[in-house]
């Protein structure tokens, strides 16, 4: 697994403002780039882990045998989008801002895909 090189890449994509690596059963961030005084990643993927967790038990309860392979939250100005990391036993997700202005979704969506590889068990 190499964080440095996936986050790298993750920030090479158009529009990237942020990234991380995120262990949402600690909540604690394996790794971040970018980000800054008004855009504080540590933070961002901190509070995230709030968001897979509720999926997790929504999923859960409701009986949905299946996996999450992404979650996005769109902003005005930004796109939030979070993978979870297969092979991780579910624990891991990659965090990843954007500026909406500056980025593809969907080619977002097929690079962080691509991102994710580096990092998979």
């Amino acid at each position: 697994m190499d964080i440095d090189k996936a986050l790298k890449e993750a920030m090479a994509i158009d529009g990237a403002l942020a990234a991380a690596l995120v262990d949402f059963e600690s909540g604690m961030t394996l790794g971040s780039s970018g980000g800054g005084r008004d855009f504080d990643i540590d933070v961002a993927a901190a509070g995230n882990t709030d968001v897979v967790r509720a999926k997790v038990r929504t999923m859960a309860a409701l009986k949905i045998d299946d996996s999450i392979e992404d979650i996005l939250i769109t902003l005005s100005r930004q796109y939030h989008l979070i993978r979870l990391v297969p092979g991780s036993h579910g624990s891991l997700f990659l965090y990843l801002a954007l500026d909406r202005a500056r980025a593809n979704l969907a080619l977002a969506r097929h690079s962080l895909r691509r991102v994710e590889s580096i990092i998979a068990f």
